[in-house]
């Protein structure tokens, strides 16, 4: 199955979730019982923050925490299981260029994604990928898309020069090392865990961390149910501010912010290991800057041949993104948090004492798939959505 006929597979279901384009007379409520989704996963914790720390309340919001799967993530969202969350902006663009109406509301973090190859590979760039055999943690999932939009926009065409080969996201690592393929594809903390571990190092361009476009935009932004929005929109906007504080706050204390999301038992996770992928991540919310990420990143996927040939993307972009009252960048610049004791990151922290930590313990190795709690970790074939979990000959760490 081609990238094209992939990306159409799995929006299309969407579609009948959207209904008419046509926006009826909407009843403004403005209820204050605000359900907010999250997965478990390393970089919702602005969610956590908010909800822990009473930013939610602090806004006359009644918060209700709804936990979802990742495969039914979208369908959720469309269908009122929960109202609001932050995600990947990738992630949604297409189905909202298909019909589903949900929105934008502000940027929370960069840097989840990246592409890797082995310490002492010939690969060094972009181009050297060409013919190559890429691991991902499934066709459609954010690594995936990220890879091709890079590809699409440095002339190599995914569908024919890359072979794709699926494999649980813990056991990426485990497949590089032992030569199943050239390179990865993957999100945080496994992309910090194959550094630390001597496995892997960046592919040139290929890191949304500190490699341009993607260092200067968001990778996961709020967005929010758009039915929801049109009979909610006060609620809307303190929803949202309460989790652009809980953003503000984790760039103040990236540690606490990992200590926190492990011991209420938001993700399985260390909180040594939790620590180095939020450090990683610049937590620095914006309004307009998640709305310029839409542009950009709507016209590099459809370069990609992500998007369809005659989708306007500018048109696309503003439709995706909302502003609301109050929501602003300069009320961002006002919000001030506490600072928490022992809460920011070790300036000594050495990555490598972290990996020599987890490899003592089979049971938190890379090769042990439901460790690690990044956003791709039980992420089906969404031309699928239903199959069960894509079986390798690849076997977990020695017990």
């Amino acid at each position: 199955m081609n990238l094209r006929t992939l990306l159409i597979v799995s929006g299309i279901s969407l579609l009948s979730l959207a209904g008419c384009s046509k926006k009826a007379t909407t009843t403004v409520v403005n209820s204050k019982h605000v359900k907010i989704g999250f997965i478990g996963l390393t970089c919702e914790a602005p969610i956590y923050v908010a909800y822990e720390k009473g930013f939610f309340k602090d806004e006359g919001i009644e918060p209700e925490l709804v936990k979802c799967s990742w495969a039914a993530y979208k369908d959720n969202l469309a269908l009122g299981s929960f109202d609001i969350t932050h995600h990947l902006v990738m992630y949604f663009l297409k189905p909202i260029e298909q019909g589903l109406d949900v929105r934008f509301l502000g940027g929370v973090h960069n840097g989840c994604l990246r592409v890797q190859t082995g310490v002492n590979s010939s690969i060094h760039s972009i181009q050297d990928l060409k013919g190559k055999r890429i691991g991902v943690p499934g066709m459609g999932t954010p690594p995936f898309v990220f890879a091709n939009r890079v590809f699409g926009t440095h002339g190599v065409d995914a569908s024919k020069d890359i072979t794709w080969k699926v494999f649980p996201a813990g056991e990426l690592g485990l497949a590089l090392r032992k030569g199943e393929v050239d390179a990865v594809a993957d999100a945080e903390p496994i992309g910090s865990l194959l550094i630390a571990e001597g496995i892997a190092r960046n592919v040139e361009g290929m890191d949304e961390a500190i490699d341009q476009p993607y260092a200067g935009e968001y990778c996961c932004e709020i967005v929010a149910n758009g039915k929801w929005i049109d009979g909610n929109p006060d609620s809307a906007a303190r929803a949202t501010r309460a989790i652009l504080r809980g953003a503000v706050w984790v760039q103040a204390n990236p540690k606490a912010a990992a200590q926190l999301a492990v011991d209420k038992k938001y993700l399985a996770s260390t909180v040594e290991l939790n620590t180095v992928a939020i450090g990683r991540l610049k937590y620095i919310p914006s309004v307009s800057i998640a709305e310029q990420t839409l542009h950009t990143a709507a016209r590099e996927m459809k370069e990609a041949k992500m998007l369809s040939s005659t989708t306007d993307t500018e048109a696309l972009a503003k439709r995706a993104f909302q502003h609301l009252p109050g929501v602003t960048d300069e009320w961002i610049k006002t919000v001030q948090v506490e600072k928490v004791p022992g809460g920011q990151l070790d300036p000594n922290q050495d990555i490598r004492l972290y990996a020599e930590l987890i490899g003592k313990h089979a049971e938190d190795s890379c090769c042990q798939r439901k460790m690690f709690d990044q956003p791709d970790q039980t992420a089906p074939n969404l031309a699928d959505p239903d199959a069960p979990e894509p079986q390798t000959s690849m076997i977990a760490a020695k017990k």
